[in-house]
């Protein structure tokens, strides 16, 4: 179990935004493991849960709750797993317009998220007595994340918690574990739906966002661990009724500490900031989750 608990710490992360920081998404752990998890996360910046739409000097304080589920099984004897994410979030917001301060907010669900991922090569599917046995190497894995457009969505306003529309990222994914210390790295590329209520009768289309993460961790003998975080991003060119608007690119890294309470119970604390980011998105995350893993 110890084993299983250290590897599997780190799945959940709470965003309300559409940058992930997620480690362990094709991690080896044995089928039929179950994880639930419960986060707060706090977010202070220029953190518009549109990344297609920002706005200069504007700030927002988010708070947001999150409940994540996890679910591993086999697919043709390889690993695969499945993950549904719901948040819901409180999002307070100024800006200065013609000399003139305007504060505003949102509360309510933002857009869940469902992963399907599959380890295709160095990660069998085992029952939990074998996979005790197995030693990792390299993994190579796929996945599918659909954004769901659940949230919260005001069709007159600029400024959203859901974004009313689909969103899929197609994913690669390679990790590689050593003695104590775990690395990986992932390829994605989100493609979206059009939006055709946005700013109640304007349609926006918006291009291909294509990112990048990477992730290493070193592990204690009591399945403590630390880790160091980064992705970059560049969000595809929008068009409102035709209308170009510039595109983003963003690099941003973090840290993450882990720490076992019990053999099926863990708390995580992670923090992320941006190192350059050429218009808007510049912002603080922390986040602060417990989870709890059973068969």
């Amino acid at each position: 179990m110890k084993i299983i608990f250290g590897i599997l710490i780190c799945f959940f992360y709470v965003s309300v935004q559409g940058q992930d920081l997620e480690p362990r998404a094709y991690a080896n752990v044995p089928k039929g493991i179950n994880v639930l998890a419960l986060g707060y996360g706090f977010i202070s910046g220029n953190v518009l849960t549109d990344p297609a739409l920002p706005i200069k000097d504007f700030k927002l304080s988010t708070h947001s709750i999150g409940i994540n589920y996890i679910r591993s099984f086999g697919i043709a004897k390889k690993l695969a797993r499945v993950q549904v994410s719901l948040p819901f979030a409180d999002m307070q917001g100024q800006l200065i317009q013609n000399g003139e301060q305007i504060t505003g907010s949102r509360t309510g669900m933002a857009d869940m998220r469902i992963r399907l991922g599959v380890n295709l090569t160095g990660s069998p599917a085992l029952d939990r007595k074998d996979f005790r046995q197995y030693q990792q190497k390299a993994i190579f894995g796929v996945s599918l994340v659909t954004s769901v457009p659940t949230g919260r969505y005001f069709e007159d306003k600029a400024i959203n918690l859901g974004s009313n529309r689909w969103a899929f990222k197609p994913e690669i994914g390679i990790s590689r574990r050593f003695t104590h210390i775990y690395t990986e790295a992932y390829f994605g590329t989100w493609f979206y739906t059009n939006n055709t209520e946005y700013l109640t009768n304007k349609e926006l289309k918006q291009e291909p966002t294509v990112t990048f993460q990477a992730h290493a961790s070193y592990y204690f003998k009591n399945q403590m661990w630390v880790g160091l975080n980064t992705n970059w991003y560049k969000v595809g060119e929008t068009r409102i009724d035709g209308i170009p608007s510039k595109t983003i690119n963003d690099w941003r890294i973090g840290a993450t500490f882990s720490a076992p309470i019990s053999k099926a119970q863990s708390l995580r604390l992670q923090f992320h900031t941006g190192l350059m980011s050429n218009l808007g998105l510049n912002y603080d995350s922390i986040t602060f989750a417990y989870q709890y893993v059973f068969f």
